[in-house]
């Protein structure tokens, strides 16, 4: 069954009429593209200059000279306004018919503002003939209840990035770097002592996290917890193990080794070569690649884990969602992303922007990215990881954001405060489950 509750104000009979569409759409031929079409395209990639606009309006150049009866109008959106542009834009009866939607609002735009499953417009053999090549645990960030409702798109893993220089001057081997958190703490301790430079930070709490909870998430799943029950109903991010590696944080901080610093700040100060340890996404590897050029020398590792337990590494990123009703369109938007999320499509987002293919078999092919990868070995830490990649959980319901932000800023009380870690976030735990069906 589609999943979707149509804005208030959509007649019933509109509703129905897009379900009886969609049901014989799936069962026909594609349309071709036979006539000019325009689509339109909301990026929030487009809105950051730094974070990939020039590779975006390149690969959206490359797809129109292709396809030269497709117009592409992309409009830039900042990621964080995606949904509250979707939602304002669709009351105003003007529906984009394609996006870039933020992984955190996949069941938001699937529950709410009609966001269309492939599987009901796209013929099977050619959907499945896209998703070939492609990893599965990748495609599975898109879909809910069985059907895919986002194409993975420009995605991460939390990357450990480390300034090598730093290590060697705190008497630190750069060719270990930590692989668990009690190693993380243990290296920052020493760069800090030894350097005067900070010891770490990361996108996980504070100014740092930016309003998305995508990593922590991650360092709550590493340690056995996690956000969100199994059957999405019940909030957990206050329960023993998710606690538990939130104090993980506040002992980086109690140790001195772990301050709130806004987003931009920190990746500053890892390019300025003032920061040993950064967790990021690989979106700001380029940036910092071209910092520490001349600098120091930079390098990566995977996200840490704890004692023996691996790290369970979530991804950042966004995926993309088609909207339009009308076939043809459907189509073009289709088309736009295949091209997209093909070879030569993830060849540019990955050397340009920096996030990574969903196609690992171009990483050392000599067409693709086969000569980038070998000046840019970083990447493959982040690609080691996908082998352990976990969704980053959507929190059901139109209080999605609210619940995130209420995670957020109690995990930026518990570890930069000086209340009681257990308290605080049972507290929030409590508050947010109260959202749970808004």
């Amino acid at each position: 069954m589609l999943r979707r509750n149509l804005l208030t104000g959509f007649s019933s009979l509109f509703a129905a009429g897009v379900l009886m569409t969609a049901a014989a759409h799936a069962q026909t031929a594609a349309p071709t593209i036979d006539k000019p079409v325009t689509i339109t395209f909301y990026n929030y990639n487009l809105a950051a200059a730094g974070l990939g606009a020039d590779a975006t309006v390149k690969l959206i150049s490359e797809f129109m000279a292709a396809n030269p009866n497709v117009k592409v109008e992309g409009v830039a959106v900042p990621g964080l306004d995606m949904a509250s542009r979707l939602q304002s834009d669709m009351a105003a009866d003007r529906v984009p018919d394609v996006a870039q939607v933020i992984f955190d609002g996949l069941a938001f735009v699937a529950d709410n503002l009609g966001a269309v499953a492939l599987e009901d417009i796209v013929p099977k053999q050619e959907l499945d003939d896209h998703f070939s090549g492609m990893i599965p645990a990748g495609i599975r960030l898109g879909q809910l209840d069985g059907k895919t409702y986002a194409l993975a798109y420009t995605f991460s893993t939390p990357v450990l990035f480390y300034n090598a220089d730093l290590f060697r001057k705190a008497g630190l081997n750069p060719d270990e770097p930590p692989r668990t958190w009690e190693q993380v703490k243990a290296a920052a301790v020493a760069i800090h002592d030894k350097t005067g430079a900070q010891g770490f930070n990361g996108a996980l709490a504070g100014g740092g996290a930016a309003g998305f909870d995508w990593a922590l998430q991650g360092v709550l799943r590493s340690n056995g917890g996690g956000a969100l029950s199994k059957d999405r109903k019940t909030i957990t991010f206050g329960e023993p193990a998710a606690v538990q590696a939130i104090s993980m944080l506040r002992d980086l901080h109690d140790a001195g080794v772990y301050e709130n610093m806004p987003s931009d700040a920190m990746v500053e100060t890892m390019k300025s070569g003032q920061l040993g340890m950064l967790l990021n996404t690989s979106a700001q590897q380029n940036a910092l690649i071209k910092g520490a050029a001349g600098k120091f020398e930079l390098r990566a590792a995977q996200m840490p884990g704890f004692g023996d337990k691996p790290s369970a590494p979530t991804n950042s990123g966004s995926g993309l969602v088609i909207f339009s009703q009308d076939p043809l369109k459907q189509r073009a938007a289709w088309e736009l992303m295949k091209f997209l999320t093909s070879k030569r499509g993830y060849t540019v987002i990955t050397s340009e922007i920096g996030y990574l293919p969903l196609r690992t078999d171009i990483v050392d092919d000599p067409q693709y990215l086969g000569p980038w990868v070998k000046e840019h070995p970083m990447v493959r830490p982040n690609l080691a990881q996908l082998q352990r990649l976990q969704p980053w959980v959507a929190y059901p319901g139109q209080s999605y954001r609210q619940i995130a932000k209420i995670f957020l800023d109690a995990t930026e009380a518990a570890v930069f405060g000086k209340g009681d870690v257990t308290e605080t976030m049972k507290a929030a735990q409590e508050q947010a489950q109260s959202l749970m069906t808004n």
